[in-house]
Parts: C-alpha cells; structure tokens; sequence
C-alpha cells in the first residue's frame, strides 16, 4: 500500500466564524489522518471516514471515457462547505487516497483493499469517492478480509459483469468478485438496480440469471412504482446480515449526471436514488459504500459532484439518526 497511498490535504472553504460551532462547515470539522500511523477517536461517536481512489485505468480498459481519477478531488471541493450540523453526532475523516499513475489496476486495487481493512478494522465506516467503477473490487476485497463477506447493492446502468479477458476493467469486478465467492464457497448475494436494457448484451442478463445475480430494470423505476422497488430491495435484505453499497453515477439521468464516464439520457432521477438509499441505511446493514466515476471533464458547473456531495451530506446525517434511533 505504501508506494499508492497519498495522505490527505486538509480541505479548504468558506468560514463564517471560527469561534462558533453553529457556524462550522465540513471542511472546519474533517480530520485528516494517515493510515499508516495509530488513529484515535471517540468510540462513542459516528465516525466516518472518506478515502478517494485516484484510478481511472479500468475505464480506460473497458472503453470508457477517462477523467473519472480527478473525481475523489471534485466531490471533496464540493463537499468542504456543507454546514457541520452532524456536530455533535459524529466525527468526519478524510484518509487521503490510493493513487494509480502507472496503469497497473490491480496493485492499485490490493492497496486500495489494505487501506479499506485499515479503515473498518479501526472502526470507521467507509465512504469511498471514485475514481472508476473498478473502485468496487478493491473496496469488497477489503471489506472481506476480516469480516463476513457481505451482499451487495450496485446503483448502476451496468450489470458490470462482462468476462476478464486478459486483465479486469471497470465492467468486470463483479463478475470477479463471483469467481471469488465461488473459488471460496460463499455465497454469491448482488443487486443492480437501474439496469438499462440498452447498456447490457443478453448475454450479460444471461450471466446474471446463471449466478443467481438480481437486478431491477430503470425502465421499471419512477416515482409511481417507488414503494414496489422499496419493498423488493427490503426483500432482498431480509436475510442478508450486511450489505455493502455501490452507486455508479452513470445510474443518474445525464440532466442531472452529466460529469459520468458512460453518460444516460434515461437513467434515473436522483430523488429516487436517494430514496433507495436512505431506506438501505434505515436497515441497518450498510457496513461501507462507494460513489464511482464522477469525472470532471465532463462535469458542466459541476452538477455531478455537486449531486454526489449531497448524497453523501445525506447519508451521513442518515447514519446519525439510525445511530440516535438504536
């Protein structure tokens, strides 16, 4: 992990005062800490940690369109000035980022994986800012190293289940990850919702079917058919102990998420997304989650790390009132 991993640069922002905590923003109240050093902080508190991943090599590979490794940066200068009301609930972290300047994806990935163990061995609950959607593998494989192997939830247009074909990319991690569960005799649990019919061969439907793999088409979500989609993703945790969660933003619809490495001019509107969300949390399963492929490049007024910042301003307030309601 050493040679990937870059420390964090304290965030900067507006200060309205530097006295009066009711006025603090994130950037105020974030800690920036080293992994590679003791970390210590108030067990009795929601401490969340945010960690980018400074990697677009798998959508390099897969065709895609790169810029998506300047996205942990983007989402951070978005979400410096959100006003600290989560005081004095939960403490907010920033670890830095695994960096991948040399192409090589998975060395990046196995550091991204130590760093993920280091983080939720410590305590925190992760929020990875992508990077490329190839953020996934690294993230589970982290996840699974002393703990239970968890279900998983991908908001995304993409099943990303596509045959490794010489190397991995960002639409094969979990078709990995399956070889994975299968190679170890677990238990294989995966939901993609916001699946479009138009971004993914039959034979990938047909993959998803042979792996006992779920998903929920985007054609079949809107704001009429809402409470149905709740339920089915409620029944899909029912017997999972814990669920990881990964949003590709390529799940969003282009006039919300234009600054994505696949853009969607039928993805999904992002009220929806945070309603999904917010219920996921409310289960009380999510052990750790991701955002992907926010890239700036193609970020008009930065709209995508600006949605993206405030899913996560919502998530985190969304972890406080579950940790109060326990």
């Amino acid at each position: 992990m050493k040679n990937r991993y870059q420390p964090p640069t304290p965030l900067t922002g507006r200060i309205d005062s530097s006295t009066d905590t009711d006025a603090f923003r994130w950037h105020q109240i974030i800690q920036p800490i080293d992994l590679t050093k003791a970390i210590k902080f108030d067990t009795a508190l929601v401490n969340i940690c945010f960690l980018g991943f400074c990697c677009d090599e798998g959508v390099k590979r897969n065709l895609g369109r790169p810029g998506a490794a300047k996205g942990p940066a983007s989402i951070r200068k978005e979400m410096a000035n959100w006003p600290a009301n989560c005081l004095p609930h939960a403490q907010l972290f920033d670890a830095g980022d695994i960096t991948c300047r040399d192409g090589n994806l998975e060395e990046a990935q196995e550091a991204l994986a130590k760093a993920v163990d280091i983080i939720s061995q410590n305590g925190f609950f992760p929020i990875l800012l992508g990077g490329g959607h190839e953020i996934a593998l690294g993230h589970f494989n982290g996840l699974i190293k002393n703990n239970a192997t968890p279900a998983i939830i991908n908001f995304d247009a993409h099943l990303d289940l596509r045959p490794v074909i010489d190397k991995g990319s960002s639409g094969t991690m979990f078709n990995q990850i399956h070889q994975q569960c299968k190679e170890h005799n677990e238990t294989f649990n995966y939901l993609c919702i916001g699946a479009q019919t138009y971004a993914n061969t039959q034979s990938l439907f047909n993959k998803a079917k042979e792996m006992g793999a779920d998903y929920i088409l985007a054609k079949d979500i809107s704001s009429a058919t809402i409470k149905s989609i709740e339920q089915q993703v409620m029944d899909y945790l029912r017997d999972k102990p814990t669920v990881y969660l990964t949003i590709c933003t390529d799940v969003l619809s282009a006039a919300h998420a234009p600054g994505v490495s696949a853009v969607q001019p039928f993805g999904l509107e992002p009220d929806i997304v945070l309603q999904l969300i917010k219920g996921i949390i409310a289960s009380g399963k999510l052990c750790s989650m991701d955002i992907a492929e926010v890239s700036p490049r193609f970020d008009a007024d930065n709209r995508t790390a600006k949605l993206v910042a405030v899913y996560i301003y919502a998530v985190v307030n969304s972890l406080i009132e579950l940790k109060l309601n326990q």
